[in-house]
């Protein structure tokens, strides 16, 4: 059990479920009707990502422990206890991202390629430069973080620049600001003591507040949009109007509300936002598909 725990820690399942998730989500819009269905397609594709994933990870803790160690969020990774030594998660990372480049590759050299770059983004640049040295680091620290989605979609049409798989991105790069700097207001003192300068702990909460606010008012911009980028019918009006509205509004009680624990529900449901408008073009187009085999 103690192993089974230091590896979810070290690879950090529930962010890679999330991850497979857009993935998938991602496949699905890009799939066409005409196209015939290969089941092996989509598990090679989230087998693939989940070892790039699970590398790219094990990778980041191994570059960052001793920052880990300073901060008491952080301090009880498998790293920083002593429980596994940076060779180690060096070499599962290693190992990992081998394999599932490999896999990826059997589905095409667009996936693999993306999630190549991917990884070089995430722990070469961001990692390394940009989390370290700037304030903003999170915002450009934001584009390996909407790979996945580009990743799926690209197993079907590598053409990632039309508007369906540049909407898939924007909300997935969106969504992170908020979600990150309201975790970072929670944790302040603990990137304080691991020294990174993040947004609250150069710039105050109330600074933090705004810039949240003015990225997640494009986030939730770009959603409203999403039927000039993506197929909708009846489940963008269920789905997206409310939650669009819902996410507003906590934000507005969260900017007022300047007590410790007032950031948990928006995040919560900034959180729920990115799935429902992941999850709606997926299924609006599908249901499009049936209305018009109906007809």
């Amino acid at each position: 059990m103690k192993y089974l725990q230091a590896y979810s820690q070290l690879t950090k399942t529930g962010i890679i479920i999330f991850a497979l998730v857009s993935a998938l989500a991602g496949y699905a819009v890009s799939y066409h009707s005409h196209q015939s269905f290969t089941p092996l397609e989509p598990i090679l594709l989230i087998v693939g990502l989940y070892l790039i994933a699970a590398a790219s990870f094990a990778l980041n803790q191994a570059q960052e422990w001793r920052q880990d160690a300073l901060m008491e969020r952080t301090r009880g990774r498998p790293i920083p206890t002593g429980f596994l030594q940076p060779c180690q998660a060096y070499f599962i990372a290693g190992l990992y991202g081998l394999m599932g480049l490999q896999i990826l590759r059997l589905i095409g050299p667009w996936p693999a390629g993306l999630a190549l770059l991917t990884v070089i983004l995430y722990n070469g640049v961001y990692t390394l430069v940009w989390k370290r040295h700037w304030v903003f680091g999170a915002v450009p620290g934001a584009i390996p973080g909407a790979m996945p989605v580009v990743i799926g979609y690209s197993v079907n049409n590598p053409q990632v620049w039309n508007p369906e798989c540049v909407y898939l991105f924007l909300v997935m790069f969106l969504w992170q600001m908020p979600h990150f700097w309201a975790l970072a207001i929670r944790f302040r003192e603990d990137y304080q003591q691991g020294g990174f300068p993040v947004l609250p702990v150069e710039m105050g909460e109330t600074r933090t507040r705004y810039y949240i606010g003015l990225y997640l008012f494009t986030y939730v911009g770009v959603a409203l949009a999403a039927p000039w980028f993506v197929p909708t019918n009846v489940l963008y009006f269920l789905l997206v109007l409310p939650i669009s509205l819902k996410v507003i509004l906590e934000f507005r009680k969260f900017y007022q509300n300047l007590d410790s624990k007032a950031w948990l529900p928006f995040f919560l449901w900034t959180n729920f936002s990115i799935l429902i408008y992941l999850a709606a073009p997926v299924m609006d187009k599908w249901l499009n598909w049936a209305i018009f085999a109906y007809v």
